[in-house]
C-alpha cells in the first residue's frame, strides 16, 4: 500500500528502516525484520549503500520483504547509477509491487569504504523526483513513451529540520515538492523546539506536507558525541548526554535511549504526520519503543 493512501486516511504513520548486510546471506536480516518490525510498523525503509558502504542490494532486499508481506521503501540515491540506470531500477521495482520510494542524492563515495570509486550523480535528488513524475506520465526522462500502463509510486524525500542555517534546506524543500515529493522524511532529531519552529515555517509557506520524524534510540554518549562533531544537521542536546551517563548499565541495555527516544515522539507527535525510526542494529528495541511511546 502507498503510504500516501494512510496520510491522506489521517492514520499517524510508523516507518523503520533496516541495512542491507554486507554480504549476499540475507537471511538474519529479513527474519529481524519480519519478527521485530512485521505488523508493528507501516512501512520498512530499506538503505541503498548507506554511507556510501558496499552492501547487499536495496531492490533485492525489498523484494524478499515484500515476499514476506512486508511493506517496503525502496531507498534510491544518486551516487552509484545514472539516470538510464535509475528509471530501470524504478520499473523493475514497480514490477514487484513495490510502490513506495525514498530518494536520495546519496554521499559521496570518499565517506565509505570504496574511496577511490568513482561517483555518478548524474541526477540529484530533486531530478530524480522529477524523473519518477515523468515515469508517473507514460514517458522516461528523454520524452520516449513507456510501453503500457505507467507506474504509480508514493515519492518520499528527505529534510533535516535541525540544520544551521535552515534556510538552504528549506529552499530545497521547496524544489522537491514542486517536483512531485509527497511526504519527507527528518534526519534526526534531538531539538523538539527546532522541529515544531521548522513545522511552523513549512506549514506557513507550502501547505499540509506530510513529514515523518526522524528518531533513532541512542546506544551511548559516544554515539551521542560522534553524532555531534560528524553527522549534519543534528545536535544530541547536554541534558540528553547527561542522562545517558546516569546508569551505564541502564544505556548499556537501551533502556535509557528508548525511554528518550519515547519521550521525543510524544512531545512532537502534535506537529508531525508519523515517525520514522532509525534502529541502526537494535531493531529488536523497536516493539518496545513503540509501547513507551503509545503509537
Amino acid at each position: 500500500m502507498k503510504l500516501s493512501e494512510l496520510f491522506k486516511k489521517g492514520k499517524f504513520v510508523i516507518t523503520s528502516e533496516i541495512g542491507p548486510p554486507k554480504g549476499w546471506q540475507v537471511d538474519k536480516c529479513i527474519h529481524e525484520a519480519e519478527t521485530y518490525l512485521k505488523g508493528k510498523v507501516d512501512a520498512i525503509n530499506v538503505t541503498d549503500n548507506q554511507s556510501s558502504v558496499m552492501r547487499f542490494g536495496s531492490l533485492a532486499t525489498c523484494i524478499l520483504l515484500k515476499q514476506k508481506n512486508m511493506e517496503p521503501i525502496f531507498q534510491v540515491t544518486c551516487r552509484d547509477r545514472n539516470r538510464i540506470a535509475l528509471q530501470s531500477d524504478i520499473l523493475s521495482a514497480y514490477a514487484f509491487g513495490i510502490e513506495n520510494l525514498l530518494l536520495l542524492t546519496g554521499d559521496h563515495p570518499v565517506l565509505g569504504d570504496h574511496k577511490d570509486a568513482k561517483p555518478v550523480f548524474d541526477l540529484d535528488s530533486v531530478s530524480l523526483i522529477y524523473a519518477v513524475k515523468k515515469l508517473e506520465s507514460g514517458e522516461d526522462l528523454a520524452g520516449n513513451k513507456l510501453e503500457g500502463e505507467p507506474p504509480k509510486f508514493c515519492i518520499g524525500a528527505v529534510v533535516s529540520p535541525c540544520a544551521e542555517p535552515l534556510d538552504p534546506q528549506l529552499f530545497k524543500m521547496e524544489k522537491k515538492i514542486k517536483a512531485g515529493a509527497e511526504f519527507f522524511q527528518t534526519q534526526l532529531v534531538f531539538e523538539p523546539e527546532k522541529f515544531v519552529k521548522f513545522m511552523d515555517i513549512v506549514k506557513k509557506n507550502f501547505g499540509k506536507v506530510y513529514v515523518l520524524l526522524g528518531i533513532t534510540i541512542l546506544k551511548s554518549v559516544g554515539m551521542a558525541k560522534y553524532m555531534n562533531e560528524n553527522v549534519a544537521g543534528v545536535f544530541v542536546p547536554d541534558y540528553l548526554i547527561e542522562e545517558l551517563k546516569k546508569d551505564k548499565e541502564k544505556t548499556k541495555s537501551g533502556q535509557t535511549g528508548i525511554e528518550i527516544a519515547a519521550k521525543l515522539i510524544k512531545e512532537m507527535k502534535p506537529y508531525c504526520d508519523g515517525v520514522h525510526i532509525m534502529p541502526l542494529g537494535w531493531d529488536d528495541k523497536v516493539p518496545h519503543l513503540l509501547e513507551l511511546a503509545e503509537l
